[in-house]
């Protein structure tokens, strides 16, 4: 059965790698991105029924405008993927800008508050659906000169473990460890040494099976790619 799939952070790493599978797959996505030249290449290489606009998960406003806009035209999503997220430079907590640890909470922790309170409303009126919020092991562990990535993490674990306490029997909120992938981010932690882990598109491969068999029995259960 087809999904109606919608994404945040759908034009780079993990979310550009699992657009490409659900769409393979036959699913309607739905994504945004920040960049405008990326949003318009989905727009061509995945034409509609599928849907990408430039969006800023920061901005309340423009996250509940893409959401009306979103709603008004397709159901409420089957599985509400919430990706976007920023990396912070390697350094000890006390050399990390004031603006660079903002930003961090503004992406990480806001930006899916945001799209929560614009996507979940419809999602609980019709009782069914499955959120999930990308964590990290770095939600559930910590490391040095990552301490601002790892506070936002734990944010996003204790958000989506309560936000699952909330939801009516037939939904489900899930925290998702997608494991370590050689994307972007990883780079900026690992450097060269991130060569060595999976790339987004063999890790699509694994994670797209696994979220599409989400399901309400998963409601409240910290999971991982494996």
């Amino acid at each position: 059965m087809s999904k109606t799939i919608v994404i945040t952070g759908a034009t780079r790493g993990l979310g550009r790698s699992l657009v490409s599978m659900f769409a393979a797959a036959g699913h309607t996505v739905i994504g945004c991105g920040r960049s405008d030249g990326h949003v318009r290449a989905l727009r061509t290489e995945f034409p509609a029924p599928h849907d990408f606009k430039q969006v800023d998960v920061t901005d309340a406003t423009a996250v509940s405008s893409w959401a009306h806009e979103v709603l008004s035209r397709f159901s409420p999503p089957d599985l509400l993927i919430n990706n976007a997220a920023l990396m912070n430079t390697p350094a000890p907590l006390w050399k990390v800008p004031a603006d660079e640890f903002h930003s961090l909470l503004d992406v990480n922790v806001k930006g899916i508050f945001h799209v929560i309170r614009a996507f979940v409303p419809a999602m609980v009126a019709r009782k069914t659906g499955v959120i999930v919020n990308l964590s990290s092991g770095w939600g559930r562990s910590t490391a040095p000169d990552v301490a601002p990535y790892c506070a936002t993490k734990y944010a996003v674990e204790g958000l989506t473990l309560a936000l699952a306490q909330e939801l009516p029997n037939g939904m489900a909120a899930v925290p998702l460890n997608p494991g370590i992938i050689d994307t972007d981010m990883l780079r900026l932690a690992f450097a060269g040494g991130a060569s060595s882990y999976p790339k987004p598109d063999a890790w699509a491969k694994r994670a797209a099976p696994f979220l599409l068999n989400l399901s309400a029995k998963d409601n409240g259960r910290p999971m991982t790619v494996s």
